[in-house]
């Protein structure tokens, strides 16, 4: 059995769903992550336990049969896009067997798996970047970009990333040279000194309108009105309909807003899907794949059947997107979502498309479940990555609604809650998966569930 920090060479043999892979030495499975099957790697050990062990690849000595030629110039520096090397068509058929396996794992049975769906666009997908200022080596020049591999404070700038077109790319390198320029100082995450943070770009693929976040510190003052003519003045395919500057002074290395001034236009983009209007603020989830979501969407309102007449809950529902698409053919839509922000967004996007029966509650799905006097035909649940909690989930099959359709973006809890759906009387009518993040190890996957029998 290998040893902690022991250096070792395997074969990785098969990949699992989120990332990880594994090969073994004397029986010994070994855990890593963003490896591909069939690749000869060199790892260091990490953690060993119960003739397992976890490592990280320091190197991949030979490459895969399903690997080919990159395309990114940024790949193998760049955190993202690890499975860029596999073709996609191979991509598609491993994510589906992956989450295939997770269903077999918990014989988890079903009437009809219809494959997966592919991302109209393997490339350029992207309608959201956020980009971190930094440096590639301590001391060296200002970067704006992404995490480079396995590190946590170093930023590659990514200037040629494939997965966001060619205005994505424009912005990042149009801000960076300006502030290089100027020799302005990146925040330092681990000192908390210095002012430039993120930098958080959107771009609405069907209405092609652009919004630009730069994020900073409050530490020094900055006249942001000559980068702001600079970026008016650029020529973009797309529309640049706002720049903004946010204020954020939180220790944490995320994106929020302590303040946000409006240097130019608006706050928002707006975006079209399946012929419903969304409008989408700075801070606003929305899926980073317009395309892809339209697919989603389209399999969600397949899954969900003739709705006439019939009363929808759609729990964690976000901006409400989901709902909407069901809605014009619905008696009702009621939605729960916790970010308040997000609620707001919904009843105005409801609004928005002359949606007069939909309504959507703020709070959390565990708590305000018990509220809804309403009973349900269809339940749709869109749950974050760490799927439904107990309780709220024994809320959910307390309705006893005929219909239930799980969209997921984390096929792992998933399957934890279809055994319990299955516990209480639910059959899996059919299951669908759809790739929105191509050469990424992310998958969605769609459930459409009926009651079969009272328990």
């Amino acid at each position: 059995m290998p040893k902690k920090k022991e250096i070792v060479e395997f074969i990785i043999d098969e990949n699992e769903f989120g990332g990880k892979a594994y090969g073994y030495i004397d029986n010994t499975k070994i855990s890593v992550k963003n490896a591909i099957k069939g690749q000869k790697v060199k790892a260091i050990i990490s953690k060993v336990r119960n003739n397992k062990a976890e490592a990280k690849v320091m190197e991949v000595l030979e490459r895969s049969a399903l690997e080919q030629e990159e395309n990114c110039l940024h790949f193998g520096v760049c955190g993202g896009c690890f499975k860029q090397t596999v073709s996609y068509e191979n991509q598609l058929a491993m994510k589906e067997n992956q989450v295939k396996k997770l269903f077999q794992e918990l014989n988890i049975e079903y009437k009809e798996w219809m494959g997966i769906e592919g991302s109209p666009l393997p490339y350029t997908y992207r309608n959201k970047m956020e980009f971190s200022f930094g440096d590639e080596e301590k001391g060296g020049p200002l970067t704006l970009g992404m995490h480079k591999k396995g590190r946590h404070y170093d930023i590659v700038t990514v200037d040629e990333c494939l997965i966001m077109d060619e205005d994505f790319r424009k912005i990042l390198t149009t801000i960076l040279d300006y502030f290089k320029e100027k020799n302005v100082p990146y925040y330092n995450s681990r000192s908390h000194i210095g002012y430039l943070r993120h930098l958080v770009v959107r771009k609405a693929y069907f209405t092609k309108e652009i919004l630009i976040n730069l994020v900073t510190t409050t530490q020094l003052e900055h006249d942001m009105n000559e980068i702001r003519d600079i970026i008016i003045n650029t020529n973009f395919q797309g529309k640049l309909v706002g720049l903004l500057h946010t204020f954020n002074d939180n220790l944490a290395d995320t994106v929020q807003s302590d303040k946000t001034e409006i240097l130019y236009g608006q706050d928002f983009v707006m975006e079209e899907l399946l012929g419903l209007k969304f409008k989408i603020s700075a801070f606003s989830f929305f899926q980073t794949n317009s395309p892809g979501a339209e697919k989603l969407y389209s399999i969600v309102r397949d899954f969900v059947g003739n709705s006439d007449n019939q009363m929808v809950f759609d729990l964690y529902c976000g901006t409400g997107t989901i709902g909407q698409i069901v809605a014009q053919n619905a008696k009702k839509v009621i939605g729960i979502e916790l970010i308040e922000d997000a609620v707001e967004a919904a009843n105005n996007n409801a609004k928005l498309n002359n949606l007069n029966n939909c309504t959507f509650i703020s709070g959390d799905v565990k708590e305000k479940i018990k509220e809804l006097k309403d009973k349900p035909d269809i339940i749709i649940l869109d749950p974050p990555r760490a799927g439904i909690h107990p309780q709220a989930l024994q809320d959910i099959i307390a309705f006893n609604a005929p219909q239930i359709v799980y969209v997921s973006c984390n096929p792992k809890t998933l399957v934890r809650d279809l055994v319990e759906l299955g516990n209480k009387g639910y059959e899996i009518k059919k299951v669908k998966c759809m790739d929105m993040f191509p050469h990424t190890p992310h998958v969605e996957c769609v459930v459409l569930m009926s009651k079969a029998k009272k328990l």
